[in-house]
């Protein structure tokens, strides 16, 4: 297995509202791997800089220094193609979802803007992805606000998947969700990982979902990442004092007595 992504040295800052206001650093010297069809998840409390990576990656914020390279190179000098081979979900669909737009628009969007297609080739490919997300072709006429919050991240998992990206980010995906929605949603992930062997970075709080779904965990605290490891061993072995404090976190449910 191959290195997809590489992250050396990863330095993120947010700039203060005046010059009273000191800049607030986000990811302090990161770096980390993720291999070809891994799901490597990042974990940590509100804060911590799990977020300001996945949008460094997707170029939505700018860093201060470091480099992220993809397949060996630098982000930075893929241009117009990089939406081809990286797409992010939201923690919250409603808000990243056009509610003006219709569903069949939403998927058809990327492909008007970064393929060649014909209509006959995007209206398959749109049908294709709804199918293997779980949505029927009769929501192509419908409006966001007309489905339910599961069916929401469903849409906005088939628009992040319509261009075939190799690197699937997803950031917090089922914290809105009620627990049974968010037991379908992250096997359609595992479901779609094995499918179309998709790398996944995962971004989560919750430990337990992070447990279920994925390969290899890095621990990120106050913007530094402070243990990696595979998920097994994190669980059985974890090494700091923080790591700890999360897995002791995780409910544990018992049967009545």
């Amino acid at each position: 297995m191959g290195v997809l992504l590489e992250i050396k040295n990863l330095n993120i800052e947010y700039l203060g509202i005046s010059n009273e206001i000191s800049s607030t650093v986000a990811v302090d010297n990161v770096s980390l791997k993720i291999n070809q069809g891994e799901i490597y998840a990042l974990a940590g409390e509100s804060g911590c800089g799990k977020t300001s990576i996945a949008k460094a990656i997707t170029k939505l914020i700018p860093i201060k220094s470091g480099e992220i390279l993809f397949n060996g190179k630098n982000i930075f000098e893929i241009k117009k193609e990089y939406p081809n081979f990286v797409q992010m979900i939201f923690q919250n669909p409603y808000s990243s979802l056009n509610p003006k737009m219709k569903i069949k628009d939403i998927l058809k969007e990327p492909l008007d803007i970064n393929t060649t297609l014909n209509i006959q080739e995007k209206k398959s490919k749109i049908e294709e992805i709804l199918f293997e997300t779980g949505l029927k072709s009769t929501c192509l006429n419908l409006y966001p606000h007309e489905f339910s919050g599961g069916q929401r991240q469903r849409l906005a998992i088939a628009r992040a998947l319509i261009l075939s990206p190799q690197l699937l980010i997803a950031d917090e995906p089922v914290s809105a969700l009620d627990a049974s929605i968010q037991a379908q949603i992250l096997n359609l992930l595992k479901d779609l990982k094995q499918k179309k062997n998709l790398t996944i970075l995962f971004i989560s709080h919750d430990m337990s979902v992070i447990k279920f779904l994925s390969d290899k965990i890095g621990i990120m605290n106050n913007g530094k990442l402070i243990e990696e490891n595979y998920a097994g061993t994190v669980f059985r072995l974890p090494k700091e004092d923080y790591t700890k404090k999360l897995l002791n976190a995780v409910p544990v449910l018992k049967n009545f007595e």
